[in-house]
């Protein structure tokens, strides 16, 4: 009888073990959430690289506005593998990108003159800011005194307050008077001004006269305060809209925004100032 028997109960026992050792197996796939693909890694690195201040769930939220889906546990170990660490402590600003925050809250003003025909002298006051290189012509006259300036200084105060504008960089000049600075004081704006004969401390502004002069001014022939306003009303706008800054990657100010064209059509030049000054654009297709 025992040399008919198949196998032992041990061997029964063990294979009926086995059976349930297979039957709950779990298979060979990592358990929790799915890796992320490597196109979030590496937008998540980017934001991050980008964004110093974003911690591990401000970039979780970002993701989410853009339609992608990542959870804040396996961002963190993303960002602790790229060996960044947890913000605000993860890098700080570079020069460039700090110098570049503090523009955005500065205006500089200055006087330049211009000599009509008659030698009669106007002075031209203006505003730029520096974050964006944007020019504000606040008026001409031939007799800038108290009264004069702190008007000027009414009609363009709320509007730079409104623009976060926090520091106004000027000279020394006895024309801006008590009044002037207290219109820019009411409204929040802190006056700094610049050591005696150091025109370098307000260079952005000196700039500007420098770049008038020489693409507009110097080449025309001024007779009267009407004309003077008009030429620089344009150029202004020029400046602003059309003519490209190397501070800005050579971009303008304010870009005259069109449609995009083809690469194909053709392109055209406008005239102004009586040809002084060419802008360029594409035609309409």
């Amino acid at each position: 009888m025992r040399s008919a028997r198949l196998v032992t109960p041990r061997t029964l026992l063990r294979w009926h073990q086995a059976l349930v050792r297979r039957k709950w197996r779990q298979d060979g796939r990592r358990p929790g959430r799915p890796r992320l693909s490597p196109e979030i890694q590496e937008l998540v690195l980017r934001l991050a690289r980008e964004n110093p201040r974003w911690g591990h769930r401000r970039i979780c939220g970002e993701l989410a506005k853009l339609g992608l889906r990542a959870s804040p546990t396996s961002v963190r170990r993303l960002l602790a593998r790229a060996q960044l660490g947890p913000a605000p402590r993860r890098s700080g600003p570079s020069w460039a990108e700090f110098l570049r925050a503090q523009a955005a809250s500065i205006i500089a003003c200055d006087f330049f003159t211009v000599e009509t025909v008659c030698l009669r002298r106007f002075y031209v006051l203006f505003f730029i800011e520096h974050g964006s290189r944007r020019v504000h012509l606040a008026g001409c006259t031939t007799n800038p005194d108290g009264g004069w300036i702190a008007q000027q200084a009414r009609h363009l105060g709320l509007f730079f307050a409104e623009q976060q504008v926090r520091f106004l960089i000027r000279d020394r000049d006895s024309k801006y008077t008590g009044p002037f600075d207290e219109v820019f004081r009411s409204e929040r704006i802190r006056m700094l001004r610049t050591p005696v004969r150091a025109p370098k401390a307000n260079a952005v502004a000196e700039r500007f006269v420098r770049t008038v002069r020489a693409e507009c001014l110097d080449w025309l022939l001024i007779l009267n305060r009407r004309q003077l306003e008009r030429v620089l009303r344009v150029y202004v706008d020029h400046y602003n809209t059309q003519r490209p800054h190397r501070a800005l990657d050579l971009r303008p100010p304010d870009p005259d925004i069109r449609p995009a064209q083809s690469s194909s059509s053709e392109i055209r030049r406008r005239d102004r100032l009586g040809g002084l000054i060419h802008e360029y654009y594409r035609a309409a297709a």
